[in-house]
C-alpha cells in the first residue's frame, strides 16, 4: 500500500529537485561557484564553509548541503517502498534511479569545482538536475494513482493526436532546456570572474534557443483548445492548462531578461521557471499516455 507518508516524501523530492535547480542559479549569479575551493571538501582544512570564506562559501555549501538532504529523502524513500517493491515495480524503480542519480550529480558537482567552473561540465550538472525532475514528477503521478500500474481504468483514453501533441510538447520543452545551456554557458553569469565561457555567439545561441519554444507555444494552444470541452477534473485537460500558464510565465521572463541585459534576480526566475516547465511537460505526456479505454460507458 502506498501511504500518505510515501506521496508527501514524492512532493518533497520534486519540490527539492526544482529548489536545487534555482539553488545552483543563484550560485552562478551570486559568482559564488568557487565559494567552497576544493572537493569533497569545501577547503583543504574543513568540510564545511569558514567564516573566512564569506557569503560566497555559506551559498556554495548550501547548495552542496541540499544534494545531501535530497538523497536522504531518496534513501528514505526507497526504504519505505522496500516492502511493497513486487507489486509496485513502477515506483520502486523510479525511486531507485532517483536515489542512485544524487550521487552521480554530486560527484559531477566536484568536477566542476575541480575544473574551474567549465561551461560545458556545469551544463552536464544542470541537466542531470533536470533529469531528477523529470523522475520526480513521474513518482508523484505514480504516488497519487495519475498514471502507471494503478492509473484509472474507467477513464476515455487520449486519441492519437492528443498524445502525439503531448509527445511534442515534451520534446520541445526538454529541447528548450537542453539549448538554454548554451545560451547560459556563453552568457555574463559565469559563477566566477576566473571562470571561461562557452565561445559561442550569444545572439545566435538565444536565437536557436528559442526555436523549440515557438513550437511548444503552438502545441500547447492546440491541446488547451481541444481539450476545452472535457470536464474541469478532467487531468488531460487540467495538464494543458497548467503546461499553456507555465510557457506563458518562463517565455515572459525570456524575452524579460533578454530585453534588460540579463539581470541576476531574473535568471533566479527563470531558473525556476525551467524546473515548472520539465515538470508541467512531463506530467502531461505522463497523463497522455497512460492507459485507459477508447471508449467508456456510463450507467
Amino acid at each position: 500500500m502506498v501511504t500518505s507518508a510515501i506521496k508527501r516524501l514524492t512532493i518533497a523530492s520534486l519540490i527539492g529537485q526544482g529548489v536545487l535547480i534555482v539553488s545552483g542559479g543563484v550560485v552562478r549569479v551570486t559568482g559564488s561557484g568557487l565559494g567552497c575551493p576544493t572537493w569533497p571538501k569545501c577547503t583543504a582544512e574543513s568540510l564545511t564553509n569558514t567564516p573566512a570564506m564569506g557569503i560566497h562559501g555559506i551559498i556554495e555549501f548550501a547548495n552542496r548541503t541540499l544534494t545531501f538532504a535530497l538523497a536522504a529523502v531518496g534513501l528514505v524513500l526507497l526504504v519505505m517502498l522496500w516492502n511493497i517493491r513486487k507489486e509496485r515495480k513502477d515506483l520502486f524503480w523510479l525511486a531507485f534511479a532517483l536515489l542512485a542519480s544524487i550521487p552521480a550529480q554530486a560527484v559531477i558537482g566536484g568536477i566542476t569545482v575541480l575544473t574551474g567552473l567549465n561551461p560545458y561540465v556545469v551544463s552536464l550538472h544542470f541537466l542531470v538536475s533536470a533529469g531528477l525532475v523529470v523522475v520526480s514528477m513521474l513518482l508523484v503521478n505514480r504516488a497519487y494513482d495519475r498514471t502507471g500500474a494503478t492509473a484509472p481504468t474507467n477513464v476515455r483514453r487520449a486519441r492519437p493526436l492528443l498524445r502525439q501533441l503531448s509527445v511534442v510538447a515534451a520534446v520541445t520543452s526538454y529541447l528548450a532546456v537542453v539549448l538554454g545551456t548554451l545560451v547560459t554557458g556563453s552568457g555574463p553569469h559565469s559563477g566566477d570572474s576566473t571562470s571561461p565561457r562557452m565561445q559561442l555567439d550569444g545572439y545566435l545561441s538565444t536565437r536557436i534557443h528559442v526555436l523549440p519554444v515557438y513550437v511548444l507555444v503552438v502545441t500547447a494552444v492546440l491541446l488547451v483548445v481541444l481539450l476545452w470541452s472535457r470536464p474541469r477534473g478532467d487531468m488531460l485537460r487540467n495538464a494543458a492548462i497548467l503546461l499553456v500558464v507555465s510557457v506563458i510565465f518562463q517565455g515572459s521572463i525570456g524575452y524579460w531578461q533578454y530585453f534588460t541585459g540579463i539581470p541576476a534576480i531574473l535568471v533566479g526566475v527563470h531558473m525556476l521557471g525551467a524546473s515548472l516547465m520539465l515538470a508541467v511537460a512531463t506530467n502531461i505526456v505522463d497523463v497522455a499516455l497512460s492507459r485507459g479505454k477508447e471508449t467508456v460507458t456510463t450507467a
